[in-house]
């Protein structure tokens, strides 16, 4: 595909490109000593200004300990969505235009001040006509069309960073800005967002202390949304006297087992659980909110997610390195060695940390980071459990500062593999296993007289790869040898038995001479068989 770069889109979005530029010719920004605090807030002060597109970028950006350093991931954790409002008559007439009825009709109060205010909507109380209290979230006009225009330039710098940078071939920017792309498509649509609150609150219905706000279908599009309107406030402004009032243990532990099982278990996650969208409740509960952008982990991955996470907890570096290798795409020639070095003194060093200290979610980045530094591609399935336990080690600290998330992840593991145990011992799986077993047993024996037909016919094919083929052929070449020399055997013992019943004049023991002979034979012949395949079968321990 040919690159179409404009100048005046370099001009718009100088800033952006350089740093992608810089981080391409000398990876830069992977260097602790070239990344300052200046330069990470001046990217998030021209991520702001750059508008919703550009915001939603930086926190994907935020999520990629493989592709920038900490200072600038903590810069733009802390990127805000907070922009000026837009004013109450366009939320009239986009409310009326899209529900096909006035606002004083729909509702019977309708708050002109927002609640919020973000890049691609903002959301007002109201209360419907039979006194239900919502929030309706109106989409900024134009957002789209912005939308659509900042995503060509963005695919435009990506496919020029691929074709002429080593780190954009080592990383791939191009497949990165095709996920961003899908994800905010899809956030910019309300219906999917409905869809999305009512299954996260069926995933987590058995939690009592965690709240989802529901949609109201009937009043709800593309570009409106009407929810529960939930009263709280937000979770990051919890101080130390407010604390007193709640039990923080419980509300964290709940919400760290909620957050475990919707990767773990349902594979359907609340992808930006950042202190902004997590609100303790007027009744003390936690409510999830913005629930535009979620992940799907497939039951592969939840595995093997399980696993490192089983493996960082037990403090086995050895296997949270296995673990990494296996998930993430790497080159053949890439150094396994520092590798795994690297990964184990992670793993060991954050065992001594003290408990309330360690960051799970810093310790999921960090070996993302490694594995970006040693030629592997983490998966986005992990980047995104990063910034998950990194948002809910915050909201944990805030809830309760003496929290160990360590222990809260090992504690629920097991209940997951528990629960994955169980399920894979259920009588659906159980039934599907026998109908397995019962076609491999129809199948059979027709597939061995095949294998023996085409044996008989001189067809059989065998179709190895990167073994030794001398060796191959030695070993069917004893294996028919001793097949043979076995046949010679059970002829021998058969032929003696049917000429036993022989009445002859030369007799031992009063058995036929010519059966007894034929008896030692094989039996002299079995046993120089067996003596043989021991010693030679069998493998010795080398001194």
């Amino acid at each position: 595909m040919a690159l179409s770069l404009k100048p005046r889109h370099l001009s718009r979005y100088g800033d952006i490109a350089r740093l992608l530029v810089k981080h391409g010719r000398a990876e830069g920004l992977r260097h602790e000593d070239e990344a300052t605090e200046a330069d990470a807030e001046k990217l998030v002060q021209d991520l702001e200004a750059m508008g919703p597109t550009f915001i939603k970028l930086g926190q994907l950006l935020s999520t990629r300990a493989d592709l920038l350093p900490p200072v600038y991931l903590e810069a733009l954790a802390r990127l805000q969505d907070d922009v000026e409002p837009f004013s109450f008559a366009e939320i009239e007439q986009i409310v009326t235009d899209e529900l096909g009825v006035r606002i004083s009709k729909a509702f019977r109060s309708f708050e002109h001040e927002p609640l919020a205010s973000a890049s691609l909507g903002q959301v007002h109380r109201a209360e419907l006509r039979d006194g239900r209290q919502v929030a309706v979230k109106v989409q900024r006009p134009g957002v789209r069309e912005q939308v659509a225009h900042d995503m060509e330039v963005i695919e435009q710098l990506a496919e020029f960073l691929d074709e002429h940078t080593k780190t954009g071939r080592k990383f791939g920017f191009a497949p990165m800005v095709e996920e961003f792309r899908v994800a905010i498509t899809a956030e910019l649509d309300y219906l999917l967002e409905a869809d999305n609150l009512r299954v996260l609150g069926q995933v987590l219905s058995q939690y009592d202390k965690i709240v989802v706000p529901q949609p109201v279908n009937d009043y709800t599009t593309s570009i409106v949304l009407t929810m529960d309107y939930v009263g709280g406030r937000n979770v990051s402004t919890i101080g130390p006297l407010a604390q007193l009032d709640i039990d923080g243990d419980v509300l964290a532990e709940e919400l760290f087992r909620a957050y475990l099982d919707q990767i773990l278990v349902h594979g359907f996650v609340h992808a930006d659980p950042h202190p902004g969208n997590v609100l303790l409740t007027d009744d003390h509960r936690l409510a999830l909110i913005d629930l535009g952008m979620v992940t799907r982990v497939s039951p592969q991955m939840q595995d093997e997610l399980l696993k490192l996470l089983i493996a960082i907890s037990e403090g086995q570096g050895a296997e949270v390195a296995a673990v990494m290798a296996g998930l993430a795409d790497h080159p053949d020639d890439y150094d396994h060695a520092a590798f795994e070095r690297q990964i184990v003194d992670l793993v060991q060093r954050n065992q001594t940390v003290a408990m309330g200290d360690f960051n799970a979610g810093a310790v999921v980045a960090e070996l993302a980071r490694i594995a970006g530094q040693c030629g592997l591609r983490p998966p986005s399935e992990l980047t995104m459990l990063a910034k998950a336990l990194l948002n809910l080690d915050q909201v944990a600290s805030n809830l309760a500062p003496d929290f160990d998330p360590n222990a809260a992840i090992r504690d629920h593991v097991a209940d997951v593999m528990r629960h994955k145990m169980l399920q894979a011992a259920s009588p659906a799986n159980l039934l599907s296993a026998a109908m397995d077993a019962k076609e491999f047993a129809q199948l059979l024996p027709s597939r061995v007289n095949k294998v023996m037909d085409a044996l008989a016919r001189g067809e059989l094919t065998l179709n190895v790869q990167g073994i030794d083929e001398r060796e191959l052929m030695r070993g069917i070449q004893k294996l028919a040898n001793r097949v043979t020399t076995g046949l010679i055997i059970a002829a021998l013992i058969i032929g003696g038995a049917m000429v036993m019943r022989v009445d002859t004049d030369v007799k031992v023991f009063s058995y036929s001479a010519f059966a007894v002979v034929m008896f030692a034979v094989a039996a002299i012949t079995g046993a120089w068989l067996a003596i043989t395949s021991l010693r030679n079968d069998v493998p010795h321990k080398h001194r």
